[in-house]
């Protein structure tokens, strides 16, 4: 069987530490060892803990069990996502039921038979799997889509590819960068699906669509009463994606009085909820995302520069579509099957002048805006080829100027629609990507703004 997940050993007779870690080796992916348990607190706040077998004395000449008993109760305190098995010499039933009502999730006696006791740990550790799967789907826990990453041949994204595939399986934090639309959380996903932790959980957090006044409590979760409706204990993000990979997209959102507390818990790889004064440790890989320019936000003064360099070890910039057009037509023709197969049409094919008029078009929407607009061609079209103008794709010439650089002129717009997703996009390209600017600008609140954009493909 695969070797997963890491039990801690507390016991103060070194022998059984080591019988055990040649016993359990492999059927553990990491086996820790403490012959006193002083530093309990220490270890579990460096390691993503999953299993204690815990000795219930260690003190010479006391065997009553209530040193186990203290620091059950701290462990589950300080890590409560792991599971504690108490180990004893002394088989005391009611010693047992106790250790069981304070939170312990098994009992072991020593001497111990090598295949119970090897039954006993796995057992344990299958049930703190599925109570993380239950904690996933209670959180919403992203657990992907129905479609894969497509990369494409594209001189522009074959870096890119390289780069990514050589640094999924570490544990390094990654920022992602790239226009709206060029696929950040769908790159993020593929990360997570090559990495050593594609087995836990992925956590996804759109940092805009958060209220200010929540994020502590979103990210960090509460204790009951710790404010008005904290109505009962609430996981946040950071504990639900432990063991796994968290993704917070649209990072650059994050207002500057806030980053500081993320800063925090990445630093020191714990959090505190909100109404608690324990901090709680996370073990995680956080991947993070953004449409604009951080360096240029530090400078600024509108992102800590300290905060850019913990979640930037690894930066991941995607190439927009127009920068990789070899990649349009394939992309299409993908989002053609799917849609012609989801909404029961035979089309199957581009015509000639379609597939020109997709290369032509400047995509300032990338992929989301070309998926989008196939999805709508494939419902509003006969069947049969799809032709340019099932497209509806708003006529729009483009010049380079003195520099050589591109800019949008004129445009006719055909709906109100394609007026407003314009506007929405005018203003935020004047404001570099700033969308509490971009909602003033345009006279809305910033949820409003966000709302729009996903409706537009934005």
């Amino acid at each position: 069987m695969a070797k997963q997940g890491t039990l801690l050993v507390v016991d103060d007779n070194r022998n059984i530490l080591t019988s055990l870690q040649y016993l359990l080796v492999d059927y553990f992916g990491q086996i820790l060892t403490l012959d006193s348990p002083v530093t309990i607190p220490t270890v579990l706040a460096q390691n993503g803990v999953d299993i204690v077998l815990l000795d219930m004395n260690f003190s010479s000449g006391i065997n009553n069990g209530n040193e186990g008993l203290y620091w059950l109760k701290e462990i589950r305190r300080l890590r409560p996502q792991a599971a504690v098995v108490l180990f004893t010499a002394y088989a005391d039933i009611d010693l047992a039921v106790r250790g069981i009502k304070d939170g312990a999730a098994d009992f072991i006696v020593k001497p111990w038979n090598n295949d119970k006791l090897i039954q006993t740990l796995l057992d344990v550790y299958r049930k703190v799997c599925n109570g993380r799967k239950e904690k996933k789907r209670a959180m919403l826990v992203s657990e992907g889509n129905d479609t894969t990453m497509y990369w494409g041949n594209s001189a522009a994204i074959r870096p890119l590819r390289a780069l990514v595939e050589k640094v999924s399986t570490t544990d390094a934090n990654i920022l992602i960068t790239g226009e709206n639309g060029t696929g950040k959380d769908m790159l993020a996903r593929e990360i997570h699906r090559l990495s050593n932790r594609k087995d836990g959980p992925m956590v996804v957090v759109d940092m805009g669509a958060i209220t200010e006044s929540l994020f502590e409590s979103e990210l960090f979760g509460h204790v009951k009463g710790s404010f008005t409706d904290a109505h009962a204990d609430r996981i946040g993000r950071f504990e639900a994606a432990d063991g796994g990979t968290l993704f917070l997209d649209e990072i650059a959102n994050l207002p500057y009085y806030l980053q500081a507390k993320l800063l925090t818990a990445i630093q020191k790889r714990s959090f505190i909820k909100v109404g608690s004064n324990l901090p709680q440790p996370t073990n995680i890989r956080l991947i993070c995302a953004t449409n604009r320019d951080l360096d240029e936000m530090v400078r600024k003064g509108e992102f800590r520069e300290d905060l850019l360099y913990r979640i930037n070890t690894i930066h991941l910039h995607i190439p927009s579509l127009r920068e990789r057009k070899e990649d349009i037509l394939p992309l299409a023709r993908m989002f053609l099957e799917r849609y012609a197969k989801q909404y029961g049409r035979t089309n199957g094919t581009f015509a000639p002048d379609a597939a020109a008029r997709l290369l032509a078009y400047p995509w300032y929407g990338n992929i989301r805006e070309l998926q989008h607009t196939i999805e709508k061609a494939v419902i509003l079209a006969d069947d049969g080829e799809l032709r340019a103008e099932s497209l509806q794709l708003a006529d729009m010439a483009e010049r380079e100027n003195a520099s050589g650089t591109e800019e949008k002129t004129e445009m006719a717009f055909h709906t109100l629609d394609e007026m407003e997703r314009t506007m929405i996009q005018q203003a935020i390209g004047q404001c570099d990507g700033n969308l509490s600017q971009a909602a003033a600008k345009l006279g809305v609140t910033r949820q409003t703004l966000y709302n729009k954009m996903k409706r537009y493909g934005l």
